[in-house]
């Protein structure tokens, strides 16, 4: 391509025969490049840089302000401008030079400079275009996320968990996408290196099997959702507060304050209990009573305790059966909603119930026995006991009897 453009100037110019002529053409040159190169190519580079502003903000619509933030930060607005114009300018000029060497019959130089600016044009183009696809891919990015971000609000079927996981893999794809893309502007043969990611992918999974376990698990909870971020559940022997659901991991937080990261490979393997699921939780609670005290007068005093509590739900409402002969007592089963289901609820409705019906069965003359063992002997192990006692009170005469005599 510039061979050929090299011909066309020297067709053009190839008339020019005499020297003062010649001479008039190259200050005409200087003079036409000087004008264009200083005064009018900032102005259109400055001048198009705002219609594209413009476009591009229209086009985003708000959307991944923070990606072209970054990159503001990263390359600013100005350096960026310099440079496009500095990269315009230099191939104006080598232009310019070009035609002055053709007009003066040394055209045989531009031939040989000419493999030289080529290959410089071409690795330059290249750069900028890789540059352009990356950073588009950010931005393209960022607007994606947010894209997701506002589906979600918009769809109640979306999940927190599946905004997330869908916006990393549409992410990555993208950006895999321009990363393929950026190899193969460059002559990258794509075929080599897509056998060798192969065989690095088969030993990888090898050697990670529980890792690609974690990321196969992560998928299954994404379209399963056994939790969503913020339920109170409890995943084999760790319960609390999930915060965050990624590809690999589940975070919680538990009653203690504590950070706890369980793999997803785990998860899926444990017995899953969500206590916010149906947005509320029965309690079970018990109570024991003498076995002289009446049933029936209990549990009705115990039902009226749980409906004055105010932490306890009233629909459907609590109730209170006997269900069994303790050792000691007659076992009273409580039984109770809270709603919302939160710890806090549970363990105040529990600790205001055990509270108030003590108070209530001491005012009622009902006894909340503790454990009591009663211990008897057989008849020939009293009499023997009897007798060791004689005999150490009274001492031994020799003959096995015991003697009146104080020892």
């Amino acid at each position: 391509m510039t061979t050929q453009l090299g011909s066309r100037i020297d067709a053009t110019l190839g008339g020019v025969a005499t020297a003062e002529a010649r001479l008039a053409v190259t200050v005409g040159i200087l003079l036409l490049t000087a004008l264009i190169g200083w005064l009018l190519l900032p102005r259109a580079v400055r001048a198009g840089e705002r219609v594209t502003a413009d476009w591009i903000e229209r086009f985003l619509d708000g959307r991944g302000e923070s990606s072209i933030e970054t990159l503001r930060e990263a390359v600013p607005v100005s350096f960026g401008l310099r440079l496009l114009v500095g990269l315009l300018q230099l191939a104006l000029f080598a232009l310019a030079a070009v035609a002055v060497l053709t007009l003066w019959g040394r055209f045989s130089v531009v031939v040989a400079a000419l493999p030289v600016a080529e290959n410089a044009a071409t690795i330059a183009g290249r750069a900028l275009l890789s540059a352009l696809l990356l950073g588009g891919a950010y931005v393209a990015s960022d607007v994606l996320e947010e894209y997701v971000a506002d589906l979600s609000d918009d769809s109640d079927r979306i999940t927190a968990h599946q905004e997330q996981l869908l916006s990393r893999i549409m992410q990555v794809g993208l950006l895999v996408i321009a990363g393929v893309t950026v190899l193969g502007i460059w002559g990258v043969n794509l075929g080599g290196l897509l056998v060798g990611a192969g065989f690095l992918g088969i030993v990888l999974g090898m050697a990670a099997r529980q890792t690609l376990g974690s990321l196969i698990a992560g998928f299954v909870l994404m379209f399963a959702r056994p939790f969503e971020i913020g339920d109170w559940v409890e995943i084999g022997d760790e319960e609390g507060f999930v915060t965050e659901i990624t590809i690999m991991n589940t975070h919680m937080r538990n009653f203690d304050g504590e950070y706890v990261v369980v793999p997803n490979d785990l998860v899926t393997n444990q017995a899953i209990t969500n206590r916010s699921r149906e947005g509320r939780l029965r309690i079970h609670m018990e109570v024991g009573i003498g076995y002289d005290d009446d049933p029936d007068i209990a549990s009705d005093i115990a039902e009226d305790v749980l409906n004055e509590i105010d932490t306890i739900a009233n629909n459907p409402k609590p109730y209170v059966i006997p269900s069994g002969f303790g050792d000691s007592a007659i076992l009273l089963d409580l039984r109770f909603w809270i709603d919302p289901p939160t710890p806090q609820a549970r363990w105040r409705s529990r600790a205001t119930a055990v509270e108030r019906i003590q108070n209530r069965f001491a005012d009622a003359g009902i006894s909340i026995p503790y454990p009591q063992r009663t211990v008897s002997s057989p008849p020939e192990t009293a009499e023997a006991d009897e007798t060791v006692e004689r005999v150490e009170r009274f001492g031994d005469d020799g003959d096995g009897r015991a003697s009146d005599r104080p020892a």
